[in-house]
């Protein structure tokens, strides 16, 4: 389980910034900075540029994604924006609509 959970029924519009893993279930329109990992979950709507150390998406992400390690997009999941990651993974039934630089 993540340190921080923002949970389905709340809609955040601003800029989270932490130290510890965080998972998205609700809305977030804005930035998240984490040092850990970002998980956008099934149901979540993410507005927002991420960066993390591993981002997974699950949901929808329309954000620009910048991850020390890896970014995966899952099965169902939407996300238009660039990437920029070491490793990257897009599930069979993702969708992904942008650029990928994996120079790090």
């Amino acid at each position: 389980m993540a340190s921080t959970v923002i949970g389905a029924g709340i809609v955040i519009e601003g800029e989270v910034v932490t130290e510890e893993d965080i998972a998205i279930h609700g809305v977030l329109r804005g930035r998240i900075e984490s040092k850990d990992a970002v998980a956008i979950e099934q149901g979540a709507t993410v507005e927002a540029d991420v960066t993390g150390s591993e981002v997974s998406v699950a949901g929808q992400l329309t954000g620009n994604v910048n991850a020390s390690d890896r970014v995966v997009i899952a099965t169902g999941a939407r996300m238009v924006g660039d990437v920029k990651a070491a490793r990257f993974t897009i599930q069979d039934g993702a969708q992904f609509k942008g650029h990928v630089d994996m120079e790090v």
